[in-house]
């Protein structure tokens, strides 16, 4: 690092625009420095910090490794990513965009699964029928793997998800998803339904501190004064 404090953005798309905008309604302009699609910026009045413009998944492991002191990403990324995270982060401060929920969803026409125990008593007449586990595809694995456990749910077998989840059902990919959703709508487009006891996360954007991180007292000084405005 250069001796200033390293602060990772979000490089596209509408997470970007609601984290600029937010931060120059706190007073924090930010500007790119270079070319317009460069990946460098700057807080306009101050002068100890570089932007960088990253993906919201790669903000998650600048974090994780120390590369950025301070992030801008969703909560469901970071927990994705790590296991341990309150360990590795300090979450600073909820922004209030960015809310999505990551949900267990199921085929609205299973009438008997209401909850994740109705599910793991169905995965196992699922085996014993078709003889396989019964099929959850998601981008969210870590998140799935460490909820289902704690459930008591073990019937299932993980297909990773490289598009759009919500359709996998109904394309015969797999039987229930684990997805994020803001309003439902989609899913019950797709005939899903949410299980009652299945929000495995209530996930916002975060400005987030990284752990292993360098600190400074100088640093730590800014960390702070870009926390407080966020809190205005």
């Amino acid at each position: 690092m250069n001796g200033k404090l390293i602060l990772a953005l979000p490089s596209k798309g509408r997470l970007m625009e609601q984290c600029n905008t937010a931060l120059a309604r706190a007073g924090l302009a930010v500007t790119r420095s270079g070319p317009a699609r460069g990946y460098k910026g700057e807080i306009d009045g101050l002068a100890g910090v570089e932007v960088n413009f990253v993906s919201s998944s790669e903000i998650a492991q600048f974090l994780k490794g120390g590369a950025a002191h301070l992030g801008i990403t969703g909560e469901d990324l970071i927990r994705e990513t790590m296991a341990d995270a309150d360990e590795r982060v300090r979450f600073l401060q909820p922004l209030g965009f960015g809310s999505a929920d990551v949900v267990v969803a199921v085929p609205a026409c299973w009438l008997d699964v209401r909850r994740m125990a109705d599910l793991e008593q169905m995965s196992v007449l699922f085996r014993r029928l078709h003889g396989r586990r019964v099929r959850v595809a998601t981008k969210y694995m870590n998140l799935t793997r460490r909820f289902f456990a704690q459930m008591g749910v073990t019937g299932y077998r993980i297909v990773e998800s490289l598009g759009a989840t919500e359709g996998t059902p109904a394309a015969g990919l797999a039987e229930l998803i684990v997805d994020i959703t803001t309003t439902g709508t989609t899913l019950k487009a797709n005939g899903l339904k949410v299980l009652d006891d299945g929000v495995i996360l209530k996930s916002q954007a975060n400005l987030m501190a990284s752990k292993a991180a360098a600190w400074t007292p100088e640093l730590a000084a800014i960390e702070a004064q870009i926390a407080a405005c966020l809190r205005r």
